[in-house]
């Protein structure tokens, strides 16, 4: 009897654990419908910065939700955008080429829609712990670029983080566009990424005036970062550009929010 009692005492005094939270979320952007995920931890409630995080061109699935979670932890609230609307879920590699070119077929669309998610994440004030007034973003491949296209149009974040993502653009950010510190993290030998196109992203960002970083990962390609990433020659994980990527993401955000 006294253990039992002992135990139920136990029980009325142990601290709630935190737990993560993975919350859908849509909003609308030129007549479509977007749905992507809220992802933190509900330990507290104190305000804590917000996060836009743009996919690879698979989209919105598991693995970027998983990879949203590594990242949010208990610092940080994480969107997980659709740059696609609700109804387009590539399930291969051809179904997100076709995704991504309708997508890239026209910047300002593009622009449109990456600025629309960070308004929803800017919204999520009044239903999760994110302050609205300390923003970035970050992509991987696809969403890489997406996030640099979302600091060329004068996003008004803290930060704009590129993990293996493309650097051309149809759209080049003029003198005082860029609000954002950037933070590029770039595979050495990416095939997508050859030194002309490395060499006009930093003549653009000179031009602009903007304040950035540019990483090179001797011996990684494109994808490094994304650990089921195993299409030879040029998209493959590397643990080690991986580990060093996500730790100059943490020293970035922990300087600009």
């Amino acid at each position: 009897m006294r253990t039992l009692l002992a135990l139920a005492l136990a029980a009325i005094t142990l601290p709630a654990f935190a737990r993560p939270v993975t919350e859908p979320v849509t909003w609308n952007h030129g007549g479509t419908e977007f749905a992507g995920y809220l992802v933190y931890d509900d330990e507290g409630e104190a305000r804590r910065p917000g996060l836009l995080m743009v996919p690879n061109w698979m989209g919105v699935g598991e693995e970027a939700l998983e990879r949203a979670r590594r990242v949010a932890g208990k610092d940080y609230v994480v969107l997980v955008a659709d740059m696609y609307g609700k109804d387009v879920r590539p399930a291969n590699t051809s179904e997100a080429r076709a995704a991504v070119g309708a997508v890239y077929a026209d910047i300002d669309t593009l622009r449109g829609r990456a600025g629309a998610a960070l308004e929803a994440l800017r919204a999520a004030a009044d239903r999760a712990p994110v302050d609205p007034q300390r923003l970035a973003a970050f992509g991987f491949c696809f969403g890489g670029g997406v996030v640099l296209e979302l600091a060329r149009a004068g996003a008004d974040i803290a930060a704009a983080v590129s993990f293996h993502g493309g650097l051309a653009t149809p759209k080049p950010a003029q003198a005082g566009d860029i609000e954002a510190s950037l933070l590029v993290l770039n595979g050495a030998e990416d095939a997508n990424v050859p030194a002309e196109q490395v060499a006009g992203f930093q003549d653009e960002m000179r031009a602009a005036g903007a304040d950035w970083v540019f990483v090179n990962f001797g011996k990684a390609v494109h994808c490094f970062a994304e650990p089921s990433a195993n299409r030879p020659p040029n998209c493959l994980y590397d643990e080690t550009a991986s580990r060093r990527a996500y730790a100059y993401l943490d020293l970035f955000l922990k300087e600009k929010l």
